[in-house]
């Protein structure tokens, strides 16, 4: 089980902003460094199902982030929390566009100045986040963490295989998990992102992407994933494996959220503005 801060460890502001498109008055929080100056702003996206404020995996980035001169908006999904709206049935482009409120948000406000403002997409979140992107001129980077860079078909089909192969071969699994995919891709929460294809947003994207993976990962192909993008020209990304993580790319040792990760993510976000030919081996570190 992960393992991480509490959210009674966490200072934060309760924030409100709207969705203008679909007329939903949303809700988040807001955290932010310690000091005075100009921020780099991260925009969460949630992953599947409903959010929790409470969640151990967004609040380890989220502090970390902070932690190291890094602002931070988690929203209340919609429909979750203090959010009005409903994320059942909510496809990609709806959810894409409560992205864009918080990044207009992150706009107009007059707590703090930031210096930039970047959106960080967890697991189905990766999907959501180049759709914001190609939306928006405000967003000035894009990460991703453990979000697949294949067809929703065919990671639901990689998720059943693992979900089945407990209990059979794994010949067999695969022989099924279609089968099982597509009776779940009809449910409710699903039917309206069957069919999705990221790459032609990622195509469309012009500002630095760090895309990062857990090696034992079983909810996302990570191998058919890094093809997507290299079959696809989209070399331009960073993009790192973190060999010993599963989907929530934690440390199997400790229970607790990569730090190589974290430290990378927070040595990737200062690049929009110094410098987006860099590897991750050279990213530079904050001190």
């Amino acid at each position: 089980m992960l393992t991480g801060p509490d959210l009674s460890e966490i200072e934060y502001s309760e924030i409100t902003f709207k969705n203008k498109a679909d007329s939903l008055k949303l809700a988040g929080m807001l955290m932010l460094p310690e000091g005075d100056g100009s921020f780099p702003v991260v925009v969460f996206i949630h992953g599947s199902g409903p959010s929790f404020r409470n969640s151990v995996w967004y609040l380890s980035v989220a502090k970390h982030l902070t932690n190291n001169g890094i602002a931070v908006v988690l929203p209340d999904k919609r429909g979750c929390e203090k959010s009005e709206g409903e994320w059942i049935g909510a496809d990609f482009n709806q959810l894409a566009s409560d992205v864009l409120a918080a990044v207009e948000y992150v706009k107009g406000q007059n707590t703090f100045d930031y210096s930039e403002i970047g959106v960080l997409g967890m697991s189905q979140g990766g999907w959501i986040a180049p759709v914001a992107a190609t939306k928006s001129a405000n967003i000035d980077f894009v990460a991703t963490m453990s979000g697949a860079t294949v067809t929703t078909d065919e990671q639901l089909v990689y998720e059943e295989i693992n979900n089945i192969e407990p209990y059979t071969y794994r010949f067999i699994a695969k022989a099924l998990a279609p089968l099982t995919s597509k009776r779940i891709s009809k449910m409710p929460h699903q039917k309206a992102l069957v069919g999705f294809d990221p790459i032609p947003y990622w195509q469309q994207i012009h500002v630095p992407v760090f895309i990062g993976f857990g090696g034992d990962d079983r909810n996302v192909p990570v191998e058919k994933c890094k093809e997507k993008l290299k079959v696809n020209n989209l070399n331009n990304f960073l993009v790192k494996v973190y060999p010993k993580g599963g989907h929530a790319i934690s440390d199997p040792v400790t229970n607790k959220v990569s730090a190589e990760y974290l430290d990378d993510l927070v040595a990737f976000i200062p690049l929009p503005l110094v410098n987006t030919n860099k590897t991750l081996t050279e990213l530079p570190k904050n001190d």
